[in-house]
């Protein structure tokens, strides 16, 4: 075969043969401007979606947004990286089949059994919703089979954050079959890719790995179909040029909103440009499509920064806080948890005296844990009783309303944990209801922690799962708040409900839970609510619009969760961070109380067991956390010393009028000598204002050095920075730090 053989782009084949391939070796190739230029912009970033000769939607542009939107057309002819043989290699939402020789985005099978896709620009639109957010919609359509996609990028502005999905209509005569149909396609360009992600399992959630990406295809995936994100959470970033800094360095950060399983490609092409394809794990998951129907992704929500980690993480928390989480700009309820004071073994006095403890330590509510139910198959422990919602009458003579009485008549108040998704074979539900459990006929049950999971996709097991609580509010309108759990993944995975559409389960069963929780923020809007998962394994914002909070890990080692409660700083903010004091770990009480205070309170001790002076330790930390919790909930989060590079750990939150800020140090190092050897540099400070920093939550009979007398810059605190004295003597410090007057 001879060069001229060879699939030369069309502009040097109008050459004779030896011009054609010097200029074609000089220059690389040529890339032809877009006949139409999309721009999608936020207050700093950008990204372009070009529409070439042949309709076809390509990401042009990436990155930092340019004073004159016209420019980005440009971008692409300043590239000389190769042929790119198909054309659609930075396709928007790269099509199966056809021309496409990457990783799709979207694969289909037509009515008529044909699998190939070309999607075509029909139209785009933009539409605001205020002066901050604004959806751009672009209509792509296959010419010949008249499917069509319409892919949404939704922009908030000042938070630099954008949430990308795609809805697929069947235009067709007959079903269509999906067997890949991602939220988003992104198209990168650097010299290089370091992605950050993440990994674990009970109580050892977020351990995480930073790697270069190298030509080939990096999958992030989970097919656990419930506590999805158990072995590998749905976030993610990718370091362009260069691995990230907390202060410098172009960052992406990425999520999928979707609470079942999910898939995160990350190819680096022919080109060295890297694709990323993020949405539904199409594992075991084909769908199909019926005439006329629509089928609508989850959300891909992303956030890119040109000065690091930092940046990124306060983007995607000041968007959360006001737009995604409940009462994201609200307070918090602290409280006491009953779950490692007594486990199982508990009644109503003993209960009652739980709720006084409450009152005693001074935190806004007591929290009934797993325990309180079920008759028949007593909830004893973890093997019987799930699924069966009856006081047990044996524990609460008089029901959850004592109980929420006794709170009241302590000025404090009651919440109660559920976990309505789930059954134990040991129970009533299991023997009345086979047919709403998720197994397989004809084959033995595999259990997890001694439990199968309910079949969401059915409508009677939604208004079941919804009756759960709303049958506790009816009868108890006291009741301020829930702890749902979710504690077991699918096995054997079958729905007698969708019978002959098995493929249909996984996805079917989170859009059930989402209904389940639409129709019951329909009824109690403001109730507060903590999203838990036998720890992290059900963390993203497709739930999270529907909590207050989330619990992070059943590991409350509090050295173990400086490392856990860190990661998921990155993507999620503190006021949505459940942290509870217990008696994990060989730390003392300051220590777990002070870790505890980086989100939202809460404590699972036995209080009448604690020493007067740690008693009135956490007493007073209750008051002070009062005092600087809405600096920890609303602030500017800057990391400033890492645990994994550190003897120690700092960081700190700023309110929005620079005026009032609180650090958190820690040792996490038992090594002779380890502690803060030199000052620590703050962050989020206005340079021109001086501040006076005091030491705060101390044990009672400690002394300290710390005492706020002195004032500096803003400029000098960030520049020369602070010592917090963090050693083995002050293993915990936290400092305040307010505008001197």
């Amino acid at each position: 075969m001879t060069l001229r053989d060879k699939q030369l782009p069309a502009f040097f084949r109008k050459f004779t043969f030896p011009v054609a391939f010097i200029f074609y070796l000089i220059s690389g190739q040529v890339v032809a401007q877009p006949a139409t230029v999309i721009p999608i912009e936020s207050q700093q970033n950008a990204l372009a979606i070009g529409i070439d000769a042949e309709k076809r939607a390509g990401v042009i542009y990436f990155g930092a947004k340019l004073n004159n939107a016209s420019e980005y057309q440009h971008a692409p002819a300043m590239y000389r990286q190769g042929d790119d043989y198909s054309g659609i290699l930075h396709s928007a939402y790269t099509p199966s089949g056809s021309r496409n020789l990457v990783e799709p985005a979207i694969w289909v099978t037509h009515a008529d059994g044909n699998t190939s896709l070309d999607l075509q620009y029909v139209s785009h639109q933009v539409q605001k919703t205020d002066n901050n957010v604004s959806t751009t919609s672009i209509l792509l359509r296959d010419p010949v089979y008249g499917l069509e996609v319409t892919l949404y990028y939704k922009v908030y502005a000042q938070e630099n954050v954008i949430e990308q999905w795609s809805v697929i209509k069947n235009n067709e005569k007959g079903n269509v079959t999906l067997h890949k149909y991602a939220s988003a396609n992104l198209y990168l360009k650097a010299s290089e890719y370091y992605l950050k992600h993440y990994h674990g399992d009970w109580a050892k959630e977020m351990k995480t790995e930073e790697i270069r990406l190298t030509p080939g295809i990096k999958v992030l995936d989970t097919k656990l179909g419930t506590r999805a994100n158990l072995y590998q959470p749905p976030t993610f970033m990718v370091s362009l040029d260069k691995a990230a800094s907390e202060t410098e360095g172009r960052v992406l950060y990425g999520s999928v909103e979707w609470s079942g399983n999910f898939r995160i490609d990350l190819e680096v092409d022919p080109l060295n440009n890297l694709r990323v394809i993020a949405g539904i794990n199409p594992h075991a998951s084909t769908y199909t499509l019926a005439k006329g129907q629509e089928f609508t992704t989850p959300m891909f929500v992303y956030t890119y920064s040109e000065h690091g980690k930092g940046e990124a993480s306060r983007n995607m928390h000041r968007w959360a806080r006001k737009y995604k989480i409940m009462q994201g700009n609200g307070s918090r309820l602290t409280l006491l948890n009953n779950w490692e004071a007594t486990y199982f073994d508990f009644n109503e006095t003993k209960l009652a005296e739980l709720i006084k403890d409450t009152k005693k330590l001074g935190v806004d509510m007591f929290l009934l844990d797993d325990g309180w139910f079920a008759n028949k198959y007593p909830r004893n422990s973890d093997n019987a009783g799930l699924g069966d919602w009856q006081e047990n009458v044996k524990k609460l003579p008089h029901g959850i309303g004592y109980l929420v009485k006794e709170a009241q008549n302590n000025q404090v108040k009651f919440g109660i944990w559920v976990e309505p998704e789930m059954v134990n074979p040991k129970s009533e539900l299991y023997e009345k209801h086979p047919d709403w459990i998720i197994r397989q006929p004809g084959r033995s049950e595999h259990l997890y922690r001694n439990q199968l999971v309910l079949d969401l996709s059915n409508p009677k097991v939604q208004d079941f799962v919804f009756g759960v609580l709303d049958n506790i509010l009816t009868k108890n309108p006291g009741v301020a708040f829930f702890k749902w759990d979710c504690n077991a993944v699918i096995y054997n995975a079958y729905s007698s409900y969708l019978k002959d559409k098995q493929s249909h389960l996984y996805v079917e069963y989170v859009r059930g839970l989402y209904k389940v929780l639409q129709r019951f923020r329909a009824k109690y809007p403001e109730l507060p609510m903590m999203l838990c998962s036998g720890g992290g394994g059900r963390v993203d914002y497709g739930a999270l619009q529907y909590f207050t909070e989330f619990w992070l890990s059943d590991n409350t080692d509090p050295l173990e969760r400086i490392f856990i409660q860190w990661e998921y700083s990155y993507f999620f903010p503190a006021i949505s961070h459940d942290n509870h004091v217990t008696d994990w770990g060989k730390q003392p009480i300051k220590f777990r109380t002070d870790v505890a205070m980086m989100g939202k309170l809460g404590f699972d001790i036995v209080v009448s067991e604690l020493k007067a002076e740690d008693l009135k330790f956490c007493q007073d930390a209750v008051s002070t956390y009062k005092s600087i919790s809405d600096v920890v909930w609303h602030g500017d989060l800057y990391r400033l010393a890492n645990p994994r590079e550190n003897d120690f750990a700092s960081l700190m939150y700023v309110n929005e009028a620079k005026n009032r800020a609180v650090m958190f140090n820690y040792l996490v190092s038992n090594r002779y000598g380890a502690g803060s050897g030199s000052p620590v540099k703050l962050g989020g400070l206005e340079p021109a204002k001086k501040y006076q920093v005091k030491e705060i939550n101390l044990y009672p009979g400690t002394k300290t050095d710390i005492t706020g007398e002195t004032s500096y810059s803003g400029n000098y605190l960030m520049t020369v920075g602070y010592n917090p004295m963090v050693n083995a003597r002050r293993a915990s410090v936290i400092l305040e730090i307010t505008e001197a007057k």
